[in-house]
């Protein structure tokens, strides 16, 4: 399906309006009033690319203030903005590489913080052995705060079965899970503290609840340091500073569209009748309907939820996705037929 507009809660096919419960636009900012005008007066002043590296003599305030204003949301001790979520993942890897004797990976790890050589954190039901050998080494976890098909965060306190002997790094990726999960939408980063862990590092790509081409990572400031000396990154043009400095600018849009998003997943807790078929978590806007046809009833009912087949999985993906923008009328029709497919 080719549309012409940016699809937000109502998107138009062949001249037809339909209700769209798809994308990754969380908060709704893509077409948020305030949010525009924001960027646009960013344009104006920072111009709309700037294709220096980070590293020239010539430095541009608005990487400082929005990297500052994303360390005090994310609530880490600093954090590095570049051009992509993709970019960001393969940065954090190759930083780690000289420094991990072995990597080990979360099932359904997205693409963009896979290692080579890497091994399954799981082999079965059980942890892998290598995890709890008698070695002496650096090992690195790679994993995403909210695997596809999965409406709740992992659950990192595994990470205490692993015997001392090992030297953890914890790489968590939080596409899906920045502007959403924690505190205003913090992320999950500031509530891993476990004791075996040496470092935890956190990405993001910007362009899901953020709104923004981007991404971030966060960590401790000398990882972060170590992150802007690296030869990729000083190679690179940074994320466009506009953009940068619409999120230091944006801080109370954020928390806004947060409490709406929130809003209407506690309107959907209400009203939607509890299913094992059907998979939603009060906190989390995605929902995953595990019922046969459902996607062609949804488009007779002039409704559009992504469906597409996942590079990590076996299976087609259907997946509803709420955001901030949509209205109580949208959430009813989607509720209805919801409660109508009963198992």
């Amino acid at each position: 399906m080719k549309v012409n507009q940016f699809p937000d809660r109502i998107i138009e096919i062949d001249n037809e309006e339909y209700l769209y419960f798809g994308g990754t636009a969380y908060l709704g900012l893509s077409t948020h009033p305030e949010f525009q005008k924001l960027l646009i007066k960013n344009i104006l002043q920072w111009g709309t690319a700037y294709g220096s590296s980070r590293n020239a003599n010539i430095q541009l305030n608005a990487y400082e203030n929005g990297e500052r204003f994303l360390a005090n949301y994310i609530k880490a001790d600093a954090v590095l903005t570049v051009s992509s979520g993709m970019l960001a993942g393969k940065l954090v890897v190759e930083t780690l590489t000289p420094q991990t004797d072995c990597f080990f990976y979360f099932p359904d790890t997205h693409t963009a913080i896979k290692a080579q050589n890497s091994l399954p954190f799981f082999i079965g039901e059980k942890l892998n052995p290598r995890l709890l050998d008698k070695a002496t080494e650096k090992i690195t976890i790679l994993t995403d705060s909210v695997p596809s098909f999965h409406v709740k965060p992992i659950d990192v306190s595994i990470l205490n079965s692993i015997p001392s002997n090992k030297e953890i790094t914890l790489v968590i990726d939080e596409s899906h899970s920045l502007g959403i999960l924690g505190p205003n939408g913090c992320g999950i980063y500031s509530t891993i503290n476990l004791p075996n862990i040496k470092r935890k590092i956190m990405l993001s790509s910007l362009g899901k609840a953020f709104g923004l081409t981007g991404g971030v990572i966060a960590s401790d400031s000398e990882f972060i340091n170590q992150m802007a000396a690296h030869d990729t990154f000083v190679s690179s043009a940074g994320m466009n500073a506009a953009f940068v400095q619409t999120i230091a600018d944006a801080g109370a849009i954020y928390l806004q569209q947060h409490q709406k998003l929130k809003d209407n997943l506690k309107y959907i807790d209400t009203h939607l009748i509890k299913n094992r078929a059907i998979h939603f978590d009060s906190n989390y806007p995605l929902i995953y309907p595990e019922i046969e046809g459902i996607n062609e009833f949804f488009t007779l009912n002039k409704i559009i939820v992504t469906n597409f087949k996942y590079p990590t999985g076996t299976k087609n993906l259907n997946r509803i996705v709420i955001t901030a923008n949509h209205k109580k009328e949208d959430l009813d029709k989607i509720i209805h037929i919801l409660n109508q497919n009963q198992f």
